[in-house]
């Protein structure tokens, strides 16, 4: 039983990082809390439904076009909506009050262009699980581990050793001397949508492979990805894959002595201990504030 909870832990923390990683990404630059990311999640899924199961593509090139898809969401959310708030010095609150309207509106219009009905992608086919250890893994799960593994590991060279995470950092700590040293803010905003979105547009691959599509399940993967990253530490991307993976093992050993129906309930109260306690995050650096 522990192998297995183990395991199952695993494989949610792998899908609740990748939601994370991309949320954190675009929050770390841009200091907004950008819920809309969920939607783009669920608009990623129905891509693929889109591409895959109804046009009939090929599945790995629809599953290219997936991703590219969701960065081009991504980057016309920020185009259209956050660039235009940003110019005129909206607040945080208001930038999330905007990115929740967003959230509503794009499940809104795939629920219109796709009904309600439950979807399923249908690539690959139920298989018997293997034995690891004593538990019980099957052919995509393993799959899911190791994409978002190599995935991550990706994303976090690409923020420690090349010009673009250098700027990202840069922008993220002081915005103004950044733009002294020649960095162009404007395009790192809209890089950390289109990198973050493309991210969320593999998520939205995983999850529709691994479950069912539903127009509504934005918000509440929306929401284990923002606990995810409150506990690691919501302006640290690697806080945020921590966090994320600890999530997923408490949730599965949580249902050990708990009814599996209370896997949110832990979440949430994993969320408000954080919160309480550690607002900052297992790696989130608390900054002084200057009286």
């Amino acid at each position: 039983m522990f192998m297995q909870l183990l395991a199952n832990g695993l494989i949610a923390g792998a899908i609740y990082a990748l939601i994370a990683a991309g949320f954190s990404l675009i929050y770390k630059t841009n200091k907004f809390v950008h819920f809309a990311h969920g939607a783009v999640i669920v608009a990623a899924g129905y891509m693929l439904y889109l591409f895959y199961a109804l046009i009939g593509i090929n599945f790995w090139i629809a599953a290219v076009l997936t991703i590219i898809s969701a960065a081009i969401i991504g980057w016309v959310l920020n185009y259209l909506i956050y660039s235009k708030l940003r110019k005129r010095n909206a607040s945080p609150t208001i930038m999330l009050i905007a990115s929740v309207g967003l959230l509503i509106l794009i499940e809104s219009l795939v629920l219109l262009i796709f009904s309600a009905d439950v979807k399923t992608i249908g690539f690959l086919k139920i298989a018997k699980g293997v034995s690891i250890f004593g538990a019980i893994i099957t052919p995509l799960q393993i799959i899911i581990i190791i994409t978002a593994i190599v995935l991550l590991g990706f994303l976090l060279w690409l923020m420690k050793n090349t010009y673009f995470g250098k700027a990202l950092r840069a922008v993220s700590d002081n915005k103004s001397l950044s733009e002294v040293l020649g960095i162009n803010s404007k395009k790192i905003y809209a890089y950390s949508f289109i990198i973050g979105s493309a991210i969320a547009g593999i998520a939205g691959i995983l999850v529709a492979l691994e479950q069912n599509l539903e127009p509504s399940m934005g918000g509440h993967l929306m929401i284990k990805g923002f606990t995810a990253a409150v506990i690691g530490g919501i302006s640290s991307v690697p806080g945020a894959i921590l966090g994320a993976f600890l999530l997923g093992l408490v949730e599965n050993f949580g249902i050990w002595w708990l009814p599996s129906g209370y896997k949110d309930a832990i979440a949430f109260g994993l969320l408000f201990i954080f919160l309480l306690f550690k607002p900052n995050g297992l790696l989130g650096i608390k900054k002084g504030i200057k009286k």
